[in-house]
Order: C-alpha cells, then sequence, then structure tokens
C-alpha cells in the first residue's frame, strides 16, 4: 500500500513538473510549432511502388532474366559433374566389391582420385554460387542507381520534398491515391531504358 502511494506521488510530482516546463518554454513552443507547421504544410509528398516497379521496369525485366539463364546454366553444369562423379564412385565401389583392382594401392589411388574430384567439384559450386551472389548484388546496385538517378530528373519539373518508396504494406499504411507516381516513374524509366543489342 506504501508502495502504491509513493509511486502516485511521484508520478504527480512528475507532472507538475512537465506542465512547469511547458508553461516555462511555451512562448519558444510556439514559434517552432509554428514554424514546423508550415514546413510540414509546404511539403509535398509522393509514393513509389517498389513491387510494380520490379515487376513492370524492363531494365529489371531484362536483369532478372539473364540472372535466371545463368543461375540455369550453373545448375546444369554442376548437375552433369555430379551425375559424372556419381558414376565414378559407383564404378569404384563395384569394383572394390568385386576386387576388381590390382593391388590396394591401385584401390587406394582411385578412392584419392575420386574424392579429389569430390572436392573439386564443391569448390567449383562455391565460386560459381559466389559469382551468381556478386552479380546479383551488381545487378541490384545497378537498378538502384538507375531509379534514384531517374527521380532526381524526374523531380527537378516536380518538386516533390520527399519520395517514398512502398513495398505492399510495409511503410506505407494509407495514403491519398493522387500522391502514388508509380506509373509516371515507370512509363519514364522504360522510355529512358534502351535494351542492351546482344
Amino acid at each position: 500500500m506504501k508502495k502504491m502511494k509513493n509511486l502516485i506521488m511521484g508520478l504527480a510530482a512528475l507532472s507538475c513538473i512537465m506542465m512547469f516546463a511547458q508553461c516555462a518554454n511555451k512562448g519558444g513552443q510556439e514559434t517552432a510549432t509554428n514554424d514546423a507547421s508550415g514546413a510540414l504544410s509546404d511539403m509535398k509528398v509522393a509514393f513509389v511502388e517498389i513491387d510494380t516497379l520490379l515487376a513492370k521496369y524492363n531494365f529489371c525485366i531484362d536483369l532478372n532474366e539473364a540472372m535466371v539463364k545463368k543461375s540455369e546454366n550453373v545448375r546444369l553444369q554442376l548437375n552433369q559433374k555430379a551425375q559424372d562423379l556419381q558414376k565414378q564412385q559407383q564404378e569404384f565401389q563395384t569394383k572394390y566389391q568385386n576386387n576388381a583392382f590390382l593391388s590396394a594401392e591401385r584401390a587406394q589411388q582411385e578412392y584419392n582420385r575420386i574424392n579429389k574430384l569430390s572436392e573439386d567439384l564443391q569448390t567449383l559450386s562455391d565460386k560459381l554460387q559466389s559469382e551468381l551472389a556478386a552479380e546479383s548484388e551488381k545487378n541490384n546496385m545497378q537498378l538502384q542507381d538507375s531509379i534514384k538517378n531517374f527521380l532526381k530528373e524526374y523531380n527537378k519539373t516536380k518538386g516533390f520534398t520527399l519520395i517514398i518508396s512502398n513495398t505492399g504494406m510495409d511503410n506505407l499504411l494509407y495514403a491519398d491515391d493522387t500522391m502514388n507516381i508509380t506509373q509516371e516513374v515507370l512509363d519514364g524509366l522504360n522510355a529512358r531504358y534502351s535494351k542492351p543489342i546482344n
């Protein structure tokens, strides 16, 4: 009971201190509040739906298609090598079980050779996966640069104070549809993008 009384008295004292501080600074805060309100009312804000850009921006589509092809090529290359290795492992196992090796030394040599192939395959897999990850990161940076550079130019005539990205419902819970500039940005990006000639 005594603890509760002390808690209530402490809260009351804290609220008195806060009210006193507000009264003492009221004049200065009114000016700051008016300045902030004026700045907020002058803000021109828009948003872009990133999901739409990623799905319909031709540069992004081309990057994704190229990555899918490279990933598929890596997968096929690794699968072929894995199948060859598995075949050699099975042949070794069969020979070993049938005592088809001339000597234990020859069996050990073949076993070591196949182990080396297995290690080489793992090294190749790691290398190719690392290269794919690096290329994916490079593509993401190019995509971000492309969008940022376009928005910088686009905004020279539009004069937005803030352009927000929105992914699904992650960042933006509500906005007036008139603030959505996704289609304008998408049209501008696609108009500016010229597909490379292969």
